[in-house]
């Protein structure tokens, strides 16, 4: 009443809100605080769980989380995603899903979290189908592996890429208990300077890998039409590079020299190369 008749403010109904907190909830960072109460949780004789603080997961954090993998109600592949390779796709559904659970750890209904992995899980499978054309199952059999955890082992969905003299880079998603976590450890580690992405063609030049016959290349060259209507223009007898050209919509060809003089040695290629 001071803050209104006298000093004239208007004060926020979501932010002045006065919760209770056995009854109701309150909202915080992301989290839904409560109070427990339960009588029949005892432990030596004791309740010991109630007037103690919980977290929970928000119901409508998991519906929003889950809503960018979902096309009428079920789970469907990124159409945005599919041009990548294999260990992108998974690097990127695994960091958006590590963070989401990572975050909510320390809430008592985690588990309810399941959802979202169902959800992602199944949209990133599909996202590799329809990359490969092949089917989910397929794909699930080809990247699922185990891991070991602080609680056994878990399956989780991997994905390699081999490097001569290195260690190969690995990608992965799940394999993250959805278990509360009762001690966090807070690591703010200082945000170090962002690099300037790369540019898609330089990304596939430094792979050094023929799209046409994927054999690995010391001299990566590119091929390169005028637009992309060249390569959907009508006619029979259409040279074999154009399919992955349309494929990915894209009017440049990183191939291996061989390749390149046998698009090239091809009469019908002539008028397509600038």
């Amino acid at each position: 009443m001071f803050l209104r008749d006298d000093l004239a403010l208007d004060m926020s109904q979501k932010k002045t809100l006065i919760t209770h907190a056995r009854t109701q909830a309150a909202r915080c960072l992301g989290y839904e605080i409560t109070v427990y109460h339960a009588d029949h949780m005892i432990t030596k004789g004791q309740r010991t769980v109630n007037g103690k603080i919980g977290l929970r997961v928000p119901a409508s954090v998991i519906r929003a989380q889950c809503a960018p993998y979902l096309t009428r109600g079920k789970p469907a592949h990124r159409p945005e995603w599919i041009n990548r390779d294999d260990h992108d796709i998974v690097a990127t559904y695994g960091s958006k899903y590590r963070g989401i659970v990572q975050y909510y750890l320390l809430a008592g209904n985690v588990w309810k979290l399941s959802r979202l992995t169902w959800v992602m899980q199944t949209s990133m499978l599909k996202t590799l189908a329809a990359k490969h054309q092949s089917t989910v199952t397929a794909m699930a059999a080809r990247h699922r592996t185990k891991i070991s955890t602080p609680h056994g082992l878990r399956t989780c969905f991997e994905a390699r890429v081999q490097r001569i003299g290195r260690n190969p880079l690995v990608a992965r998603f799940g394999g993250i208990p959805l278990r509360r976590r009762l001690k966090a450890v807070i690591d703010d580690r200082a945000p170090g300077p962002s690099p300037y992405p790369r540019k898609e063609l330089v990304t596939r030049l430094l792979r050094r890998r023929c799209e046409l016959c994927g054999k690995r290349t010391h001299e990566a060259q590119v091929h390169h039409v005028r637009a992309l209507n060249d390569l959907t223009r009508s006619g029979t007898g259409q040279p074999t590079w154009m399919a992955p050209m349309r494929k990915t919509r894209r009017k440049v060809l990183v191939v291996c020299p061989p390749c390149h003089d046998h698009i090239h040695a091809d009469p019908t290629t002539c008028q397509l190369t600038a």
